[in-house]
């Protein structure tokens, strides 16, 4: 071949290697795929061709080289230049504030930024780079010395073989987590079944299965995917944050931890980990909690370790449980924005002491995503305060061919055509006059937790939303005795109670308020908080996202969420309606209106109450000055038990925690009984 023959086939290879690098990096880290998977392999067979062609223009970085074709013969151990400690662990919001405390002594109370990652449930490893190329990939094993385990980190697509971009430093070790995602342990259970070969019980346990492997093609078989989330050692590395961090690691090729954000305060930060345990449902990989750590490398350098943990980081963990059950039913509900949701009747498992039959599907793509179907063996989880949702189905486990669920195309309650949110993935029914919605709507502002109208059930809120009466939430105040008394077991002393219940509930005051819109991620708490920050309508409609968002506990979420209802024509026509109704809108002594007997007090609720669901009783903690939690930690007051109680009782007994019945705790709001 002559020479510039030789120089094109060389040029065409460099090309072809450029691109399917870039082909990786829209996919493995914008996640903004450009081509086909068709057209992808397309580019990686010229290229393999052209490489068996000229076997003396193959390079070790070439995507084509990424899996070895001899197992190695054993795992060598390496020792970690710089340790690779464990990161301690806390449940509670207070453990986090008082981590976060400590972190602020040492450092003499200058300002902290604080960084807020998922913490994936996966196999720690570091990967090192020589001037921009992988040479090693090594285990965390017990922190300081791990396992080679180069020849199976070559094999994972998220990890560039070479850098992307010049300039790199000399020496680069970065960290992260090796994981599976729930489809793909779906998937490599059945293939594993068909095989006659044992199956994996969850994602962890693939994942750190399949990165020890001795032959590298058992490994790559099983794709596996890589977060990089810290820095290891380096040379030459200019990084003086860990966002700066994470910006350089991106440019060159590496996905990171998605939703890392970084903020000012620690408040920000915890209520930042409180939105994204909504997010829970949606990913496609385990978390088992947040990682909360100091973006400045050099306070970092300055708090330093203990023997076991960084002083400078903290994993803020969710409790989980999970169990397998089948799904006996998938149906739609309408909620009251319209959402259609899909829920999953299941055969009754018990999960953290309560017995659970339901579990959310969230939307249609969740469902084709996961691929669950009527009859289907799946993995249902409950985590912190997530209501219990479907993990993955056992498709290892289902008994032949099943339908595939056909989500409707019309809402089930008005036959309006449904509409998808545009650039979401939420499909809802555009009518705001539809019943469901309404009656959705009104349940909900009638709750204990909102305007708290006693007497307004389920069943007279169908008749009044059938019967035309109600289709507006001022609409309720404006009721007379002849509206309700033809009504189905409404007399004339049950009209006139619920009428003086409605309008009794004019003066709950602004945090109720807000509360009973029906905000998006505004909860009783979000209410109170913004209630007693801005104290009357007029200062929370005059403020601007940022102000909303530096407010502690609120973050950008929830401040845009606020900010867009309050300045959208439906918003704003239901709060003048309100007003010009007499619904009072500020906190005027609403603060001392409700007894503050649990001023301090730090509670947990465990079990099923008869009287309260927890969202309510949470609600009630927080009005009464208290703090709700999830977790029963050495701070905890008082623990309520409820029938079926979980394992948070045992815990509690264990460590001393006195514990309620919920006739006691009762007692204790009215000022009866003297708080624990």
């Amino acid at each position: 071949m002559t020479r510039g023959k030789t120089q094109d086939v060389a040029a065409e290879i460099a090309r072809l290697r450029e691109l399917i690098r870039y082909h990786d990096y829209k996919y493995y880290v914008e996640a903004a795929p450009e081509i086909t998977d068709r057209e992808y392999d397309r580019l990686m067979e010229r290229l393999r061709q052209l490489e068996r062609e000229h076997p003396e223009l193959i390079t070790p970085d070439s995507p084509t080289q990424r899996v070895g074709d001899q197992p190695v013969e054993g795992l060598e151990e390496v020792r970690h230049r710089v340790p690779m400690l464990s990161i301690e662990n806390t449940y509670t919001e207070e453990e986090v504030r008082a981590f976060a405390e400590r972190a602020a002594r040492m450092l003499g109370h200058e300002p902290i930024e604080w960084v807020v990652e998922l913490k994936v449930d996966g196999v720690a490893v570091a990967v090192v780079y020589e001037n921009g190329i992988l040479s090693r990939g090594v285990t965390r094993g017990n922190g300081y010395v791990g396992d080679d385990i180069t020849h199976n980190v070559r094999t994972i697509r998220d990890i560039p073989l070479r850098l992307r971009g010049d300039g790199h430093p000399p020496l680069l070790e970065i960290r992260g987590e090796v994981y599976m995602t729930n489809s793909d342990l779906a998937e490599l259970n059945a293939v594993q079944q068909a095989k006659g070969e044992p199956t994996f019980a969850n994602p962890r346990n693939a994942a750190a299965g399949s990165i020890r492997q001795l032959d590298p093609r058992i490994c790559a078989s099983r794709r596996l995917r890589f977060f990089a989330h810290g820095l290891g050692y380096s040379e030459g590395f200019a990084a003086k944050t860990h966002m700066e961090f994470l910006e350089a690691i991106k440019r060159y090729g590496l996905p990171t931890t998605p939703l890392a954000a970084c903020f000012d305060s620690i408040d920000a930060a915890i209520a930042y980990c409180n939105e994204l345990q909504e997010k829970v449902p949606e990913l496609d990989f385990e978390i088992d909690g947040f990682v909360i750590k100091v973006n400045s490398f050099d306070q970092r350098r300055r708090l330093g370790a203990t023997s076991k943990s960084p002083r400078w980081v903290i994993a803020y963990k969710l409790e989980k449980y999970e169990g397998v059950t089948r799904v006996k039913k998938i149906r739609v509900q309408v909620g009251k924005t319209g959402i259609i949701t899909p829920v999953a009747d299941l055969e009754p498992i018990e999960l953290a002491g309560t017995i659970v039959s339901r579990a959310s599907l969230h939307n249609a793509d969740e469902i084709a995503r996961k691929d669950v179907r009527e009859g289907d063996w799946v993995v249902v989880e409950k985590a912190g305060k997530i209501i219990p949702h479907v993990v993955r189905v056992e498709k290892h486990r289902r008994e032949g061919p099943l339908p595939q669920f056909r989500f409707p195309s019309k809402c089930p309650e008005c036959h309006t055509p449904l509409v998808r949110d545009e650039g979401g993935v939420y499909i809802r029914c555009p009518n705001l006059q539809c019943p469901a919605q309404i009656k959705e709507r009104i349940r909900y502002f009638a709750s204990r937790n909102a305007m708290d109208i006693e007497g307004l059930g389920d069943k007279l809120v169908d008749q009044l939303v059938e019967k035309g009466l109600v289709r507006t939430y001022g609409d309720l105040y404006r009721l007379r005795p002849e509206d309700l008394i033809p009504l189905e077991r409404v007399g004339k002393k049950s009209a006139e109670n619920l009428l003086r219940h409605i309008a009794a509930s004019k003066d709950r005051g602004l945090a109720r308020v807000l509360t009973a819109l029906a905000i998006r991620h505004v909860g009783p708490r979000v209410a109170t908080v913004l209630a007693q920050h801005f104290r009357d309508i007029t200062c929370l409609r005059q403020a601007t996202v940022e102000e909303l968002a530096s407010v502690p506990e609120i973050g950008p979420v929830i401040a845009q969420s606020v900010y867009d209802f309050l300045h959208s024509d439906y918003g704003q026509k239901i709060i003048e309606d309100l007003r010009q109704l007499g619904v009072r809108m500020d906190v005027g002594e609403e603060a001392v209106e409700v007894p503050q007997t649990l001023a301090g007090k730090i509670v947990v609720v465990t079990g099923t109450l008869r009287n309260y669901s927890r969202d309510e009783i949470e609600a009630v903690i927080a009005r009464h000055g208290g703090r709700p939690t999830s977790s029963v930690s050495g701070k905890t007051s008082f623990v309520v038990a409820g029938e079926n109680p979980g394992s948070k009782l045992e815990k509690a007994r264990q460590l001393g925690i006195p514990v309620l019945t919920e006739e006691e705790f009762e007692a204790v709001l009215t000022g009866r009984k003297a708080p624990p």
